[in-house]
């Protein structure tokens, strides 16, 4: 009954003949089974004659689910990131469902979520390139089971190599996945953009974690950015109370505090699309320093939204 349930649950239709040959059963124990499924609140619907079959309809209640592996990890994994806040008024939701997920988890998929939960440091909730999510699952588990993890690696504006790392943290800064490692061969510590990472695996060897620079993965990571050659040096003073100015930009640069209605924000970018559209998140004035491109693209900007709020609707 429950394989049945499992193919019911892509939603597609089902011929009663095709059903039972999948299940190795008769016609008869089929429908024993659907009218078994109907007992405990699934919805299925049942079409009668040579073209008959089944097909599971949505319900005005949510039945139990059947969940493959890399589904309940998933599931798991949402949640978590729900229930810190990543979604604004659900997070007392999304525990309560995570708790009832984890609880029921076998305990080999209970590691590889405490895994990722673990040796994961959001700094901030946002999109970016693809990572995949097999990827991310290795590198978690290497980072906590303290194993040395080898990948192909392709440095901005270098050639492929592969890396022999000790890994110790995946973080995540702006829309971007990074992994801060020992790299064995350099001898130094190492941030890896996970979507320029190939074809991760554990080596079986293991190694004592060492202490990330700073004790924090995330300021280590942001620390490497911010040397990071970029093409604009963004200078932008808000007159803002500091904090504020902090809390909205911080993640992406400095914040020198002038005075307590005052700051002063700076950064290094390669683009000034994305400055221009997060310099007015903070809802305040500003003048830019630096550069003199960036005035010119925010005047164009302007001048476009102008144009588009006397348009009439």
């Amino acid at each position: 009954m429950l394989r049945l349930l499992s193919l019911l649950q892509t939603h597609r239709f089902w011929p009663g003949t095709e059903l039972a040959d999948r299940l190795e059963v008769s016609a008869r124990t089929v429908r024993r089974d659907v009218d078994r499924l109907r007992e405990l609140g699934y919805p299925v619907q049942a079409s009668r004659g040579i073209t008959g079959g089944y097909q599971l309809q949505a319900g005005a209640a949510l039945p139990p689910l059947l969940l493959d592996d890399e589904e309940a990890v998933a599931i798991a994994v949402g949640l978590r990131a729900a229930a810190t806040g990543a979604v604004s008024g659900i997070e007392e939701t999304s525990v309560r469902a995570l708790a009832k997920v984890v609880q029921v988890m076998p305990p080999r998929l209970r590691r590889r979520v405490d895994a990722l939960r673990t040796y994961t440091v959001p700094a901030l909730f946002g999109g970016g390139p693809r990572v995949d999510a097999a990827a991310l699952t290795v590198i978690a588990q290497a980072c906590r089971d303290g194993e040395r993890l080898r990948f192909g690696y392709t440095a901005r504006d270098a050639e492929p190599a592969e890396r022999l790392v000790e890994p110790h943290t995946l973080v995540t800064v702006g829309r971007r996945w990074y992994l801060v490692a020992w790299d064995t061969e350099r001898g130094d510590w190492r941030t890896f953009r996970v979507d320029r990472l190939r074809e991760p695996a554990a080596t079986g060897a293991r190694f004592r974690p060492r202490e990330v620079p700073g004790g924090d993965a995330a300021g280590f990571v942001r620390s490497r950015l911010a040397q990071a050659p970029r093409r604009y040096q963004l200078e932008v003073r808000f007159h803002a109370d500091p904090a504020h100015v902090e809390r909205v930009l911080g993640y992406m640069g400095s914040v020198e505090a002038v005075d307590d209605a005052t700051a002063v924000f700076r950064a290094s970018v390669d683009t000034l699309d994305w400055p221009a559209a997060v310099l007015g998140m903070v809802g305040a004035d500003f003048e830019v320093v630096s550069p003199p491109e960036l005035r010119d693209f925010l005047r164009d900007i302007g001048a476009r939204m102008v144009a588009a709020g006397s348009t009439p609707g």
